[in-house]
């Protein structure tokens, strides 16, 4: 059987630069001068020559609802989408494969501001990491401060800078080298650097990228890539799942990239928060009764780098019923809460894991009760701390915890 030839696609994304159209390459210029139709923001539309004779189109806000319906309305022209740099680093290029179908674009890319800031600061692409704050917190950027790394952050305009400089300064990272480069690929690109605690420099351009080699003050709080981190990078009443514990329920979590956490019983949000600084990608709701110890969560997770869990005020299960459902439940609190684990069991699809703490007797005899019917692993988690006994030094031991840990199979479904 021959094979059919795939439908051409509806809309070529062309990437541009700063330099605007003398730094396109023949094919992209061919694609813009051959459209009906390119569909762009002002600033780039702008930046096309008159030679461009196509009909020139905005994007309308907000964009992404509106990109079906307008690709729909000029089907059958030869359309044409302007991107910045390259379409699929943070780009427009995203947003349209996964709104009409990667099969339904063609995409021709241009250096991204990656790629040119590398190439200016003779960073390795490969050992730059990445931070957005176009669209999102500067909070974002703590996440990714260790001590000997570089950092490129793509900035939202021109007062990004000094927001990202008084950041760097309150998360103890002042002594951190900033790179400022503006307009970069064009005859007018500039660079201005300085340290986060000194940083004096006017607003800059609104295309710029920030670079941030960063550097630790040394009474600063260390605070590491894994789970576990110490118990004074949290604002707490006391209920805080400790550290030991903590690295050990993360453990039994076993957080992949991507995936959703319920965190139930929430308190200072220590475990939602280790949730999301495994990866980027992953996802939380932590639930929490109590509207005090809820804003304290979200002020934890602003201040660790995490902004972006969702933070449920309300009691569970009840709170529970317009959650999307979790690839992991992490049960902390209120265990005997009628219907709570029964909640949380049945919105786990097979493969689904399942965490509960408890230091009571009451709660552990019904993970007891569960471990009987599921499965899965109890354990009895037990730390002690050396303190001092007079001229001595003893053992401290903290309250116990029983932790039930299980992965859903199908035949629990």
């Amino acid at each position: 059987m021959t094979p059919t030839n795939p439908a051409p696609p509806r809309a070529t994304v062309v990437g541009i630069g700063a330099d605007g159209w003398p730094g396109l390459p023949e094919a992209s210029r061919a694609a813009l001068r051959t459209a009906d139709v390119v569909i762009g923001a002002p600033r780039q539309l702008a930046l096309l020559p008159p030679e461009c004779k196509a009909e020139r189109i905005p994007w309308p806000t907000p964009l992404r609802p509106a990109v079906p319906t307008l690709l729909a309305r000029h089907a059958g022209r030869r359309i044409a989408v302007l991107a910045s740099g390259d379409p699929m680093f943070y780009g427009i290029g995203r947003t349209l494969t996964e709104t009409v179908g990667a099969a339904a674009i063609h995409v021709l890319p241009h250096p991204s501001s990656l790629s040119y800031a590398c190439a200016r600061l003779g960073w390795p692409v490969e050992e730059t990491e990445v931070v957005t704050l176009v669209g999102r917190p500067a909070d974002r950027l703590t996440a990714a401060l260790h001590d000997g790394r570089r950092v490129l952050v793509l900035s939202a305009g021109a007062d990004t800078p000094a927001e990202v400089a008084k950041l760097l300064a309150e998360r103890g990272f002042g002594p951190s080298r900033l790179t400022v480069l503006e307009r970069l690929g064009t005859a007018e690109e500039a660079t201005y650097e300085g340290t986060a605690e000194t940083w004096t420099h006017p607003a800059a351009d609104p295309l710029n990228v920030i670079a941030v080699d960063c550097r630790r003050a040394p009474d600063t709080l260390r605070l590491g890539a894994t789970p576990g981190l110490p118990d004074a990078a949290y604002e707490n009443d006391g209920q805080l799942t400790k550290r030991h514990v903590r690295a050990a329920t993360l453990a039994a979590l076993a957080p992949a990239p991507g995936e959703l956490l319920w965190d139930i019983g929430g308190g200072s949000g220590s475990i939602g928060i280790e949730w999301l600084r495994t990866h980027p990608s992953c996802r939380a709701y932590a639930v929490e009764r109590d509207a005090e110890r809820a804003a304290r969560i979200e002020r934890n997770a602003a201040r660790l780098g995490v902004p972006g869990l969702t933070v449920v005020t309300g009691p569970a299960p009840a709170a529970l019923t317009e959650l999307p459902p979790p690839d992991a439940v992490f049960i902390g609190g209120g265990l005997t809460a009628p219907g709570l684990l029964d909640a949380c069991w049945a919105a786990l699809a097979p493969g689904g894991r399942l965490v509960a703490n408890t230091v009571t007797l009451e709660s552990e005899a019904l993970l007891a009760d569960r471990y009987r019917r599921h499965g899965g692993e109890l354990v009895k988690l037990s730390v002690a701390h050396a303190v001092p006994v007079g001229g001595f030094t003893g053992w401290r031991q903290a309250m116990p915890v029983t932790q039930w840990s299980v992965t859903k199979t199908n035949e629990d479904s």
